[in-house]
């Protein structure tokens, strides 16, 4: 590894110190930085359920997707990928239950892709289709979509394009995410598929975008000097692809954090030439300026309309009732023609074309392709006004003895109260992503770094940009300052505030070894940590991506505005045209009085005024905003609170449960076992029994495994006689819900509970269980260790219940949703766990498959089933159910599994969730009602219904404000969720 040659160095504003190794190999004997392989493993898998598989030597990957089905019946996630593991070439494995998928990276030099298929098979999982291509993930900002008709056309556009397998289009988001085969299309081509249907798109980002870093070279003076850094960096063992621009100096190079880092690339960069100089370069954030650029764009077009529509409607309205300036105003140039009509149509001319230009170029795409949007009734609306006002100045010239008025004022006015109203939507959008923007500024920009000898001596300090922060560095976090990566405290002790990623406000002790989460807040003392994630596997990184896809899936509440939106507009233009005829027609036949007509109005006139304004005040923007915004602040709000919810549907699921069922071990429980008893059943010694534990327990990840590990560990010293003579571990193989089986040299060794001695016919004696049913009655779990087919001996293990848990599910009967536990242990200790927490119904000593089965009987009794899980046991149940839930963070394949991931192992979460889920589901349902009313009511009023018994009627521009604030109106609405807060007895 080498050094990164630094020359400056900031004292003054550094947040944190890194330390890096100069030496390649040092093992930090000094400083016992000593290090669990495991710790390398992201705190949320960046798939949501990948297993790194290290069989794979160095070669060309290929990824095969793998379509299944029966996943949520009886197959079983563990067997899939202990089946996968076990065929060679296959480098990484992607469940994804909720979409039906299995993705796999492997080396086609080695195994097949029908291999694969057949260890898939053999799990008993039926694959359905199976694709081998890469694919690549890209994200577009979007520009120009005004309702959901909009965004469904892009859908269409893009699913068009070769290569394009899946494409999300979120309106509130207003952006795109495309899945697609990178040797079928590109960006580029994608792009050009949303320009070509009328829209504006931007790159955003890329799924390989967390693992690139950004260079600004200096000192190149050819592009012999460009294509002699690209080649070396192409040789770099870990560097994937570099793209470099001569124009500007500047090379994006996509590495693996595997094999190498930014500061080292850099480095090297540096270090091909003394002429060079590379810094790292950071792109302003697209959706940042998109969105500051869309509020900019939408202000200066108000204030420009406003300069013109303000002397059309005063001319028209206020200064011919002041007679100095009503006279001028009159005087007739030619014919009728006068001063008034010639200055509004000299002034609304550039509004109608040059200002109001966004609704011709949006109204011809929709058109192009076949359907209608807002901007079609804009166009139509103001063109009938102007070009009628352009019919009367002509007739005024050619006439002496014409009296029609010209409606100037109402197309300017029109387009400038729908821009101030897209302004004020912009803005407000703009806020509904504020919680993601929020948790995206959480880390610090800045960390120092320090170089460490061999001894662990520290031999300088610099502060560095935190993205070239590499893994294995050593941070040194100082009071008041932010960790900038997840990493391990390995020296110092002291109180973390986490409240900003996981809502808890009571700031956290943290000793060496103890996980530190990047973006907390070091409240006091000093601390040294080990990077172990960086980019995008750190905590902070991966929680924004959920809330981002969140915020982009659509949520079937939503299919109503999507069905409305089809047929909305058509019917808008019919519903005005037949109104002009409505009143036209009864005018010319002298139907209604001519004391209607006010004063310089005909027939036509009125009729034509009528018609425009029912084009104009209907709003299909305010309908298409009102599911996706509020899925935008709830998701946001729940991110910020340690609640990270999967999308609309999830909430949609989430507010309808009336029954939640729990695991025990990690989810009622607190999850972390401890022994309070061991005995012996035959001759072997303590020591031995201890070392056979050890030894078998030490694969397994399961809870319990560990506290025996932990109390066979503390054992071991008190007796002299430890030998550590025992032959190494074979056939090991777990038994879901009862325990693990293996061979221990000539040995078969059990461990587990009663329920794997009956499945290998092991007796147990009176005395044994005379051990169970004492240690069962006081809550705990005890678990066998049988030696050839004879219980040698056994240990009572007791998991405290969480402090909140009586609460909870008293809180959830009074909101009447029904409390359940489904738990693998015995009868006993389930029984006296839920006697505790306050649960009168418990499904007892269920496997994994089981307790899917219990959700299913639960459903079929009409039951709508939320399961809350913290391990890969769970997640068969977490799939069954309609919504999971996995608490604490669970595990990679549980939040997948899941709908709702729960950060904290707080139980209290449960309720917001559910909380959280009914306030967002009402507040849309709300946006629905105004949207709908607006629309209800506002059409038959600007239709004129209320002409005839009220002679009120609503003149165009006034209908065009009604429009613009209806979507501002629905936008202001969903923010309200931001002002949420936990149910009164749980925010304390």
């Amino acid at each position: 590894m080498m050094c990164l040659k630094v020359e400056t160095c900031c004292y003054l504003t550094k947040n944190c110190v890194v330390v890096h190794d100069c030496v390649f190999g040092n093992s930090y004997s000094d400083m016992d930085l000593h290090w669990e392989e495991d710790l390398r493993m992201p705190f949320f898998q960046q798939s949501n359920g990948s297993r790194s598989i290290h069989n794979v030597d160095q070669g060309v990957t290929t990824t095969i997707m793998f379509k299944i089905g029966g996943v949520e019946s009886a197959s079983s996630l563990t067997s899939i990928e202990s089946k996968i593991q076990k065929v060679d070439g296959v480098d990484s494995i992607t469940v994804s239950p909720l979409q039906g998928q299995i993705v796999v990276k492997y080396v086609p030099e080695i195994v097949s892709a029908k291999s694969i298929k057949e260890a898939i098979e053999a799990a008993g999982v039926q694959v359905t289709e199976f694709l081998e291509q890469e694919i690549a993930v890209c994200r577009l900002k979007i520009k120009g979509m005004s309702c959901t008709s909009c965004s469904e056309s892009i859908e269409t556009a893009l699913s068009m394009v070769g290569g394009v397998k899946k494409a999300v289009v979120g309106l509130a988001l207003e952006e795109a995410k495309i899945n697609y085969d990178p040797n079928a299309t590109n960006t580029d081509r994608i792009i050009e598929a949303v320009v070509d249907a009328g829209f504006g798109a931007d790159l955003v980002g890329s799924e390989n975008d967390a693992n690139k870093v950004h260079v600004k070279l200096e000192g190149i003076v050819s592009p012999e000097d460009m294509a002699a850094i690209k080649q070396s960096l192409e040789l770099v063992d870990g560097v994937n692809h570099v793209e470099m621009s001569t124009n500007d100096g500047k090379v994006i190079v996509n590495f693996d954090p595997d094999l190498t880092g930014p500061r080292s690339i850099i480095s090297l960069i540096q270090g091909t030439s003394t002429c060079y100089q590379a810094s790292l370069y950071i792109p302003e954030s697209q959706r940042d300026t998109e969105r500051n650029h869309e509020i900019r764009t939408y202000r200066n077009l108000f204030f420009w309309s406003c300069l013109f529509s303000v002397p059309v409607f005063v001319s028209s309205m206020v200064l011919p009732m002041i007679p100095p300036y009503g006279n001028w105003l009159s005087y007739k140039i030619h014919n009728m023609l006068t001063v008034g009509m010639v200055s509004r149509w000299v002034l609304c001319t550039p509004v109608q074309f040059v200002i109001g230009r966004r609704f011709y170029v949006g109204s011809y795409h929709a058109l192009r392709r076949r359907s209608a949007n807002m901007d079609v009734l804009v166009a139509l609306g103001t063109n009938a006004a102007y070009f009628y006002s352009v019919y009367t100045v002509i007739k005024a010239l050619l006439s002496d003895k014409f009296e029609g008025q010209d409606f100037f004022e109402t197309s300017t006015m029109l387009i400038s109260f729908i821009l101030l109203g897209k302004y004020l939507e912009s803005m407000a959008k703009g806020r509904t992503s504020d919680a993601l923007s929020k948790l995206t500024d959480l880390a610090p920009d800045t960390a120092c770094l320090l170089t460490i000898n061999k001894e662990g001596n520290i031999l300088s300090e610099t502060e560095i940009n935190t993205r070239l922060i590499e893994r294995n560095d050593i941070l040194k976090i100082f009071p008041g300052s932010k960790f900038p990566v997840d990493g391990i405290v390995v020296e110092g002790q002291g109180y973390v505030n986490e409240s900003m990623i996981t809502g808890e406000p009571t700031p956290v002790a943290k000793t060496k070894d103890d996980r530190v989460i990047g973006g907390t807040v070091n409240e006091n003392g000093c601390f040294l940590i080990k990077a172990t994630h960086v980019g995008s596997e750190t905590a902070l990184s991966q929680i924004v991506q959920i809330v981002e896809a969140a915020q982009l899936a659509r949520a079937p509440v939503q299919k109503l505005a999507d069905q409305v939106s089809k047929f909305f507009v058509p019917a808008v233009v019919l519903a005005a045209f037949v109104t002009w005829l409505g009143w036209f027609i009864p005018g010319v036949a002298g139907i209604y009085p001519k004391s209607w007509i006010p004063k310089a109005m005909d027939e036509f006139e009125l009729a034509l005024q009528f018609g425009i304004s029912v084009l104009v005040v209907a709003c299909p923007c305010a309908l298409g905003l009102a599911t996706p915004t509020a899925v935008m602040v709830a998701t946001g709000k729940g991110a910020s609170q340690g609640v990270l919810i999967k999308g609309g549907n999830a909430l949609e699921k989430a507010h309808k449960v009336n029954t939640v069922v729990f695991d025990k071990t990690g989810t009622l429980t607190v999850g972390k076992p401890v022994v309070t008893s061991a005995v012996l059943f035959s001759r072997i010694s303590m020591e031995e029994f201890c070392d056979i534990a050890i030894a078998v327990e030490a694969n397994s990840e399961h809870p319990i495994a560990k506290a025996v590990v932990e109390h066979a560990k503390n054992q071991l010293p008190k007796h002299k006689t430890r030998t550590n003579n025992h032959e190494p571990v074979n056939d090991f193989e777990a038994h879901p819900g009862a325990g693990v089986e293996c061979k221990l040299g000539a040995k078969t060794v059990l461990v587990g509970n009663k329920r794997l001695m009956k499945l290998f016919n092991v007796p147990v004696s009176p005395e044994v269980e005379n051990y169970f049913s004492d240690n069962e009655k006081l809550a705990r779990t005890c678990v066998l260790l049988a030696i050839d087919g004879k219980v040698a001996g056994a240990v009572a293990v007791t998991d405290p219940v969480k402090p909140e848990a009586a609460r909870v599910v008293s809180f959830l009967r009074s909101m009447s949703i029904r409390s359940i536990m489904v738990t693998g242990d015995n009868w006993s200790t389930a029984t006296a766990i839920a006697k505790e927490v306050g649960i009168e119904n418990v499904f007892a000593e269920t496997d994994p498959l089981g307790k899917a089965d219990k959700i299913k009987d639960l459903q079929a009794k009409g039951m709508i089933v939320a399961m809350v899980g913290d391990g890969i046991n769970d997640s068969p149940a977490l799939v069954a159910a309609n919504v999971g839930m996995a608490i604490g963070a669970g595990t990679d394949v549980a939040i997948e599994a899941a709908d709702i991931v729960l950060i904290k192992s707080n139980l209290e979460d449960v309720i917001t969730a559910i909380d959280l889920s009914k306030k967002t589901i009402s507040r849309i349902r709300l946006n629905y009602v105004w949207a709908l009313g607006y629309n209800v009511l506002g059409l038959p009023v600007a239709a004129g219904i209320l002409f005839p018994i009220a002679g009120i009627r609503l003149p165009p521009w006034l209908a065009g404000a009604c429009m613009a604030a209806s979507s501002v109106s629905v936008v202001c609405s969903s923010l309200l969720l931001q002002t949420y807060k936990k149910p009164f007895a749980y925010s304390r």
